[in-house]
């Protein structure tokens, strides 16, 4: 597939650590891993940071050549905290970089001179009204792609009217189930199951497909219709930043791979797990070994 991501690439700063991440970036690497080609789009500063992740992005399979560098932001970190099950609290330091993308119309014209099959955007990225902007040019000009929007719900960076819209933009919708009682709340619609939820919202919505993840118990899924539940993977959970990057990625392999909705649940399921069974967001990993896990 030829897939166009565009949000936030940063460092998750865990302690004395530092690892690559950023949500869009996360879920760019990944399917770069399983072979789709993908056009980044962000921003990083001209700091020490920002060289580094222009230097790494080739070595993980993506191009540097949508990500400006900026004299005038830093390059995007965010501290993490973990807690005693390895779950992240995030404190999200902006103004950064990422917050201010930019393409011309070359590198424009560039990105749809092939047929684009998929746009990836987020939230955190739309509260930026300049990388919303550029977010929004996108999709119209891609009006041919379909589109994935990872609701990705971060403290104080997202507003309902603009989840709404952004809602209202996608093809395919992931989240996860505390984001589904959130989205719930803010549209002013009891959300019930997580079924009534899927149906109810892809009806309003237009979207094909909609999964929610929910951590060792699995996901479920609506996709063309049909409405799966797979059971988890239990791993030990060493670093869950970017499982769900991981995720929303083979999620969308699945997908263009026209896999039947369970097979495509269970792979998901299965990278997510062994993602958050290792340190950083984008951790080494092998389709060998997300076939390999077993359920308990």
């Amino acid at each position: 597939m030829n897939i166009i991501s565009i949000g936030e690439v940063l460092w998750d700063v865990v302690g004395q650590t530092e690892h690559l991440g950023g949500a869009p970036f996360n879920f760019a690497a990944h399917l770069a891993r399983l072979g789709h080609e993908v056009r980044f789009i962000s921003a990083v500063g001209a700091d020490p940071r920002g060289r580094r992740i222009l230097e790494s992005m080739p070595r993980i399979g993506l191009s540097p050549r949508y990500v400006s560098r900026l004299e005038t932001y830093p390059t995007g970190a965010v501290t993490v905290t973990l807690d005693d099950a390895g779950q992240p609290r995030f404190v999200i330091h902006r103004p950064a970089a990422y917050d201010f993308p930019h393409l011309n119309d070359a590198q424009l014209a560039k990105l749809f001179s092939l047929p684009v099959d998929w746009i990836y955007f987020g939230t955190l990225l739309q509260m930026s009204s300049e990388a919303k902007r550029l977010t929004m040019r996108l999709l119209d000009a891609g009006r041919g792609a379909r589109r994935f929007y990872d609701v990705n719900l971060r403290t104080g960076c997202y507003e309902p009217e603009l989840v709404r819209e952004l809602m209202s933009r996608a093809t395919i919708v992931k989240l996860n189930h505390e984001e589904v009682r959130e989205v719930a709340r803010m549209c002013g619609q009891p959300s019930g199951s997580l079924e009534e939820f899927c149906r109810n919202y892809s009806r309003q919505f237009g979207w094909e497909g909609v999964c929610v993840t929910r951590g060792v118990d699995g996901c479920v899924a609506l996709i063309g219709g049909e409405y799966v539940e797979a059971q988890g993977y239990v791993v030990e959970a060493v670093d869950t930043v970017g499982a769900g990057d991981a995720f929303a990625a083979a999620f969308l392999h699945g997908l263009g791979s026209g896999w039947p909705a369970p097979r495509i649940a269970d792979f998901a399921n299965r990278v997510g797990a062994l993602v958050a069974s290792r340190p950083g967001a984008i951790p080494p990993w092998s389709m060998a070994e997300a076939e390999g896990l077993r359920k308990l």
